[in-house]
């Protein structure tokens, strides 16, 4: 490569195409530990960069015949690291933007569903864990839980021959910006979002029970208060259950987002009857959650499982009420940052005027294991 850049578009195809390509995170280990590039390699070798030593990264072994994507925080630093490689005689570019770049990076996986006319593309923003699913049938979709830009899902769209007529959403989320009313806008389709009175847009309320119609195929309303009190899942054809974050495939969702801690433990007891009510759809259904907390590979495989396998998986699952109650609210993680603000703007149907990664920086935290 003969630029000393790479964008997030261009890397993000390398990755999906199975290209040579080795991605090296430069950052420090406590910043990697937040969230990397997956298979990605790491040397600590920040400070010593920005110190000027010319041997930051002399003892790093690198695969031969491989393009080298040098990554930090923002792509500063990994360009002084691709320069010092290119030195070396290897091919070497810094990731436009870094990590704060990367945080809109996605790729995808489909399910398949033996018993539905329903194709199903789980769209993965790796850079951030967030889970959205477009749906088709016939020549129509819909999409659930937009966390990028609407351009991604009309152009998927577009590859699979559907036209996107629907867009739901399966909570208020907290943790990033909805792009479901921009994706509405730019198709036309219809704003799902459950009964609530926080929103302050035009949409079409979802109540237990309602059936959304995608050709052939059906979601099924369930509302399963908890995470948020209007927390709704969607049942696909019976096969399916889009869970958004009530249930994850090794977790359940934080009751404490927005809340004071007696709505929290109030929250937390909505959360249990939801999950048990669930848990007694049948162990086939495939759970299809809202979120995950590691980086998504690009291996096309789903990020799912089936309810007896996350049964098995979630202890949290198997405690009477109370102790569930108290073993959740002992486990509440960290609160995502800027989440008042996110949650705002979600409320509002709006996005900021500068950079919403910079809303959005850091992992998702709303799971709780």
């Amino acid at each position: 490569m003969d630029q000393m850049t790479i964008t997030v578009d261009a890397l993000r195809e390398m990755l999906e195409e199975g290209q040579p390509v080795t991605v090296l995170d430069i950052r420090p280990a406590t910043e990697r530990a937040e969230w990397s590039i997956p298979h990605s390699l790491h040397v600590d070798a920040y400070d010593a960069l920005q110190a000027g030593d010319p041997n930051a990264l002399r003892e790093i072994d690198l695969p031969a015949g491989h393009l080298v994507v040098t990554v930090c925080g923002a792509g500063k630093t990994s360009l002084i690291a691709a320069q010092q490689l290119r030195m070396r005689g290897l091919d070497a570019a810094s990731l436009t933007g870094g990590m704060k770049a990367w945080s809109l990076a996605w790729n995808i996986a489909e399910i398949l569903l033996p018993a539905s006319e329903a194709r199903v593309i789980q769209v993965r923003r790796t850079g951030k864990g967030c889970l959205s699913y477009l749906i088709g049938a016939a020549n129509v979709a819909v999409v659930v839980d937009p966390a990028l830009e609407p351009e991604v899902y009309l152009a998927l769209a577009r590859r699979y021959g559907w036209t996107i007529t629907g867009v739901l959403e399966t909570h208020i989320h907290a943790d990033h910006l909805s792009r479901a009313r921009p994706l509405c806008e730019r198709s036309g389709a219809t704003h799902y979002v459950p009964d609530q009175r926080r929103i302050a847009f035009p949409f079409r309320a979802v109540r237990e029970g309602d059936v959304v119609e995608i050709g052939p195929a059906r979601l099924v309303a369930l509302h399963t208060p908890g995470h948020t009190p209007e927390s709704t899942s969607y049942l696909l054809d019976d096969q399916a259950l889009l869970t958004g974050d009530t249930l994850f495939v090794a977790g359940v969702g934080r009751p404490d987002l927005e809340a004071t801690s007696d709505e929290a433990r109030t929250r937390a007891r909505m959360l249990y009857h939801s999950l048990h009510r669930l848990l007694a759809l049948g162990p086939a259904i495939r759970i299809l959650p809202g979120h995950t907390g590691e980086p998504v590979a690009f291996d096309r495989k789903a990020v799912a499982a089936s309810l007896a396998e996350v049964r098995e998986r979630v202890g949290l699952l198997h405690l009477p009420e109370e102790t569930f109650v108290e073993s959740l609210m002992a486990r509440i993680p960290p609160t995502p940052p800027n989440h008042h603000q996110i949650v705002s703007l979600n409320e509002a149907g709006l996005m900021p005027v500068k950079d919403p990664t910079d809303l959005e920086a850091g992992a998702n935290r709303c799971a709780i294991g």
